[in-house]
């Protein structure tokens, strides 16, 4: 719906933005501003501003920028019309239909929407009579509570064909009205109007307003059908429609945890167990616009599928459906359950931490992706690998987004070759996380020594000095430059054996510069994760023996310690831990650098407010860095001048 400029611009006026954003928000007055922590993302120190006197908010941390509308949007997962229309009713403003039939569609919804309002109440009374015995069983039997079943407003249809078509008549609700709201049918055969459910219990649909547009009902007897939707209406279309949404929503914002089951039983026992953000889509497979809802909740929804083929199937269904939207931060997981197990019966039989551990253990899209090209499949020659490797290409190829796209590549690049033992694309590839056994204590990664602490007396490490005293990169091209400091990286790891476990985790989120580094350096930790007691001769001859000769001789040569003299094995191990962390500073130093210079070029292309705030965030943690490197080299030079 189009609204005119003039009603917005009245909205923005009359709300106050500081007022709104303080419900969700502590903020601070600091000037003509205010401050606080973002909602939006997680951080320590503030970085959220919201300017009344400009109307907009704007985050120099994640880069979220927005009016009020905008930020009611982000923050409650609202439509923007939804969104004008909560202002509206905050500012006492009535929303303009801008022409007739739109005031005509309006007041038919409103229509239609009491109607099924009465009829949800009728339900509700219908569960507490006597005739409604049976179906209360049901549920009880099912492991719900009474509050439960008032919360979700469950009702019975009774097996008695046109008592609710009575009912509403008797109320002025005239047969027109009851079946555009699809709560009566005609025969096929003929006849008169008969009910739509009976004899089920039912569930009301509610929108994401929380008003109810439809129902599903669980039939109680013998059925063709076990579960039944509402047919479609002007207020209802199935494919458009997540259950639960509306009480779903809140929780979703609050915890960014979004989980999305296959039935109505499934999210009730969800939301019972202490899982509110559950919603479902309405026993069919998954669409584009409901996921496209999801991501309005959660950047990565919780598919959490039945232990069954056919839950696996609708997994993969959605991972195809999602596949052409997705973007970066926006993306499907996979909670895969045991077999014929589903959300509601692991909870009634296991528990809420059985639960928790399979949605901890859920996985991510593109492993669905190989899954749903290689499950129950033969790869065992080159032309069947390669076939693999084109489905594989033509799955990556839907991804609209070129970062996405090279990212699943190289994931996906990743995966083949730990199935064969070649990389499908040829891809630098990143090393993976290391087992968790290669971790420290209480799973919390293993304790890494402070930079800038080591013994003097061998020269600061992370100079790499060269030929003549001067720094590498003063004689060297950029390439061998990263060349020589990931050869003086792994000859340091190799001669001093407990920095591998140290730095394990450091080193899982760098990409060397060759595959063969990367490879190698994979190989130092899981190494000394199976063997922790391994010296550096021991760790020598094993390397040798798994076909690093090569790359042992390359890093251990004389060459190498002209440029770190920290790596000798001979050295202290402060010296080699200090050179290791600030070689591994000066990977992360470059990411950074790759990422603000392609921030800059999304600026340049399109030179928004948005963009700018970004471009200020990926440089941020850069300048930061610069400002602590000059403190530190201040320090030095104190310490220097105390020493001499």
């Amino acid at each position: 719906m189009a609204f005119p400029t003039e009603f917005l611009d009245d909205i923005r006026a009359r709300v106050p933005l500081a007022g709104v954003i303080g419900r969700r928000v502590n903020l601070r007055k600091r000037g003509r501003e205010h401050t606080g922590l973002c909602p939006f993302h997680n951080e320590k120190t503030p970085s959220f501003t919201v300017s009344e006197e400009k109307g907009f908010f704007h985050c120099f941390g994640c880069g979220a920028h927005g009016d009020v509308i905008g930020f009611v949007m982000r923050a409650e997962g609202l439509s923007f019309p939804e969104a004008v229309e909560r202002l509206a009713a905050d500012a006492g403003l009535q929303v303009p239909r801008a022409s007739p039939e739109e005031r005509a569609a309006h007041r038919r919804s409103a229509d239609l929407l009491d109607v099924l309002e009465a009829a949800a109440a009728w339900f509700e009374e219908r569960l507490r009579a006597a005739e409604g015995a049976e179906a209360r069983a049901y549920l009880t039997g099912r492991g719900l509570t009474p509050e439960t079943v008032s919360a979700f407003r469950l009702g019975y249809a009774p097996d008695r064909r046109g008592i609710l078509r009575a009912a509403l008549n008797a109320r002025g609700m005239d047969d027109e009205r009851l079946a555009e709201a699809g709560l009566i049918k005609r025969p096929e055969g003929g006849g008169g109007p008969r009910d739509y459910f009976f004899n089920r219990i039912i569930f009301p649909i509610t929108d994401r307003r929380g008003r109810v547009i439809a129902f599903g009902g669980r039939a109680l007897g013998e059925s063709p059908a076990k579960y039944l939707n509402s047919p479609e209406t002007p207020l209802f279309q199935k494919g458009r429609v997540l259950y639960n949404l509306s009480r779903a929503r809140q929780a979703a914002h609050d915890t960014g945890e979004l989980i999305v089951a296959e039935g109505y039983m499934d999210v009730i026992a969800l939301s019972q167990a202490g899982f509110p953000a559950a919603v479902a889509a309405l026993g069919t497979a998954i669409t584009e616009a409901q996921i496209e809802e999801l991501w309005r909740l959660a950047e990565e929804p919780l598919l959490c599928l039945d232990g069954d083929q056919a839950g696996r199937r609708a997994g993969y269904r959605a991972a195809e459906r999602a596949l052409g939207r997705l973007r970066p931060g926006r993306s499907l997981r996979f909670a895969l359950l045991p077999s014929g197990e589903d959300p509601d019966s692991l909870l009634r039989g296991q528990g809420a931490k059985a639960l928790r551990l399979v949605l901890d253990g859920a996985r991510p899209l593109s492993e669905l992706l190989w899954l749903l090209e290689t499950e129950g499949r033969r790869f065992d020659t080159p032309e069947r690998q390669a076939g693999l490797q084109r489905a594989l290409e033509a799955r990556i190829g839907q991804i609209p987004d070129s970062a996405v796209q090279a990212a699943y590549r190289e994931a996906l690049d990743r995966r083949f070759l730990g199935a064969f033992g070649y990389g499908a694309w040829g891809l630098a590839r990143r090393g993976g996380a290391p087992p968790a056994r290669a971790r420290g204590r209480n799973g919390r990664g293993w304790r890494q020594g402070r930079p800038g602490r080591w013994d003097r007396s061998q020269g600061r490490p992370g100079a790499l000095k060269g030929a003549g005293g001067t720094g590498l990169g003063a004689r060297q091209a950029p390439a061998l430059l990263r060349r020589r400091r990931d050869q003086v990286l792994l000859s340091c790891l190799v001669n001093h054996t407990a920095l591998i476990a140290e730095f394990a985790e450091s080193l899982a989120e760098i990409q060397l510069s060759t595959a063969d580094f990367s490879a190698f350096g994979r190989e130092l930790v899981d190494s000394l994760a199976r063997e922790p007691d391994l010296d550096s001769e021991g760790l020598k001859c094993h390397l040798r023996k798994q076909g690093y000769s090569e790359v042992l001789s390359e890093i251990l040569s004389p060459e190498v310690y002209v440029h770190g003299r920290f790596a000798r094995a001979d050295g202290p191990l402060e010296s080699a831990r200090g050179g290791v962390q600030e070689i591994l500073e000066e990977h992360r130093r470059r990411k950074a650098a790759s990422e603000a210079e392609a921030a800059a070029q999304h600026l340049a292309q399109d030179m928004t407010a948005e963009n700018l705030a970004k471009l200020e965030a990926k440089q941020r943690p850069i300048r930061e860095n610069d400002e602590t490197r000059e403190e530190l080299a201040l320090l030095d030079e104190a310490a220097t001048r105390d020493q001499n």
